[in-house]
C-alpha cells in the first residue's frame, strides 16, 4: 500500500487539476467552455470569438484554502494562451496544426486559404513554352526547330543517369542555361506531368504550311502516303498517331486547324518526341486541299467503322486494299469521325474487320490503334509492289 505525505499528495493534485480542470469545475458546462476555448485558440483573428469566463457561484473542489494560491498561479500561465495576438508574442505554437483544422471545420467560413509560395524560378514566359520528358527535350535540342532558353534537371542521383547526361551535355554545348532543381520545384515547372527529371524551357512548334516548309522534296521510288487528320482532339492521340506514322514511314503528316488541339508539349511527349522531328501540317480549309490533290491523281481514302451504314462510297477491307499511286488517308475524330463533307470527297473507304462478335458500346477501336492497323496495313501493300 502506497502512503503519500501532504506535500507529495498537493503536487499529484495539482498535475492532475493541470489535466482534467474542464471535468472538475463543471460537468455540465465543460463541453460548452472547451468548444469555445478552442475557438479562441485556433482562431486568434476572429475578435467574434471569445473564451467564455463563467463567474457563478463557488463549486467546491475539494481544496483547501491554503492551496487555492497554487490553483490560482497554474491558471494564470494556462491563460496567458487566450490573449489577443496582439498580446501574444510568438505564441501560436502553443496551438497544434491539428488542432486548428479542427476549429476549421467548425467554423468553414473561417477557413485559410493556403498562400501559394512564389517560385524563384522564371520558367514561364510569353513566348516560351516547358517541353517534359528524356526524349522531348534531347530531341528539340538536337534538331533544332525550337530555340532553348533553359534547362531544369532534378538533382539527386538520377541527374547523374546516362540519358540525362546527355542532355545537359548538348544543352552546354548550344550555350544553354542548366539550372538543378528539386524534384518539387519540377513538378510546379511542368504542372504535375511526368518529367523524368528534366524539363526544357523553349519556344513552342506551330503547324507548317506550304509557304513555311523550307525541307527539301523528296523523290519517291513508290507512291507516297499521306496521313490527313480531322479534328483530332486529345492530344495523347495525336501524340501516339505521329510516333506510329513515323515508324511506318509516312510521308506527310497533316491535321485540320479547326477543333484540333495544338502542338503541346504533351503531344510531344506522348509521341516520345516524334514531333521534334516530324513536321506537322495545318490546314485552315481541308476540303480544298483535298480536291486539289485529286486534280494532280491523288487517290482520297476514308475510313469507318465495321458497322458502318450504307454509303454511295464503297466500303472495303483494309487488308483488301492495295496502294497503287499516291494516298491520302483520312482520319477522323474521337467519336464523330470524319464529316460528310469529306467523305463526299473519298473514293474509298476503308475499315478494319474484327475478330470476334462485338457487344454494343465497344465495336470501335481508339484513333490512334486503328491509326496504326491502316497505316501499316497500307505501306505494306505500298512495298509489296517494289
Amino acid at each position: 500500500m502506497w502512503v503519500f505525505s501532504m506535500s507529495h499528495q498537493h503536487r499529484l493534485l495539482l498535475v492532475i487539476r493541470s489535466f482534467q480542470k474542464p471535468a472538475l469545475v463543471s460537468r455540465l458546462g465543460s463541453q460548452c467552455a472547451s468548444y469555445h476555448v478552442t475557438a479562441a485558440l485556433l482562431n486568434p483573428e476572429d475578435s467574434s470569438i471569445k473564451p467564455v469566463l463563467k463567474r457563478g457561484r463557488r463549486v467546491s473542489d475539494g481544496l483547501q484554502d491554503h492551496e487555492r494560491p497554487f490553483q490560482q498561479k497554474m491558471w494564470k500561465k494556462e491563460t496567458t494562451v487566450l490573449q489577443k495576438p496582439s498580446q501574444r508574442k510568438g505564441d501560436d505554437r502553443r496551438v497544434s496544426s491539428e488542432l486548428r483544422k479542427l476549429c476549421l471545420e467548425d467554423f468553414p467560413s473561417e477557413r485559410e486559404r493556403p498562400v501559394r509560395e512564389k517560385s524563384t524560378l522564371d520558367s514561364k514566359s510569353e513566348d516560351c513554352e516547358i517541353v517534359f520528358g528524356i526524349s522531348p527535350c534531347l530531341l528539340a535540342l538536337t534538331q533544332g526547330r525550337r530555340k532553348a532558353r533553359k534547362l531544369f534537371v532534378k538533382d539527386g542521383e538520377a541527374s547523374h543517369r546516362a540519358s540525362v547526361l546527355k542532355i545537359c551535355e548538348e544543352a552546354h554545348k548550344q550555350g544553354v542555361q542548366v539550372h538543378r532543381v528539386s524534384k518539387r520545384d519540377l513538378d510546379k515547372i511542368c504542372a504535375g506531368r511526368v518529367h523524368q527529371g528534366v524539363c526544357l524551357q523553349a519556344s513552342p512548334l506551330s503547324f507548317l504550311t506550304e509557304k513555311t516548309d523550307s525541307a527539301p522534296k523528296i523523290k519517291h521510288n513508290t507512291p507516297p502516303l499521306w496521313l490527313i487528320l480531322e479534328g483530332i482532339q486529345d492530344p495523347m492521340n495525336l501524340g501516339a498517331i505521329l510516333r506510329s506514322s513515323y515508324f511506318l514511314g509516312v510521308d506527310r503528316v497533316a491535321s485540320s486547324l479547326h477543333h484540333s488541339c495544338p502542338l503541346s508539349p504533351v503531344v510531344s511527349k506522348a509521341s516520345s518526341g516524334v514531333m521534334e522531328v516530324m513536321g506537322v501540317y495545318g490546314y485552315k480549309n481541308l476540303e480544298e486541299m483535298l480536291r486539289l490533290k485529286v486534280t494532280q491523281g491523288w487517290e482520297v481514302v476514308g475510313t469507318v467503322g465495321a458497322e458502318a451504314k450504307e454509303s454511295k462510297v464503297p466500303v472495303t477491307k483494309c487488308s483488301d486494299f492495295k496502294m497503287t499511286k499516291p494516298t491520302l488517308l483520312l482520319m477522323g475524330g474521337e467519336g464523330e469521325g470524319l464529316s460528310k463533307d469529306l467523305i463526299s470527297l473519298c473514293q474509298t473507304l476503308l475499315t478494319i474487320p474484327s475478330g470476334r462478335e462485338l457487344f454494343p458500346g465497344v465495336e470501335s477501336l481508339n484513333v490512334s490503334v486503328a491509326a496504326g492497323i491502316l497505316l501499316h496495313s497500307l505501306m505494306f501493300s505500298r512495298r509489296s509492289k517494289r
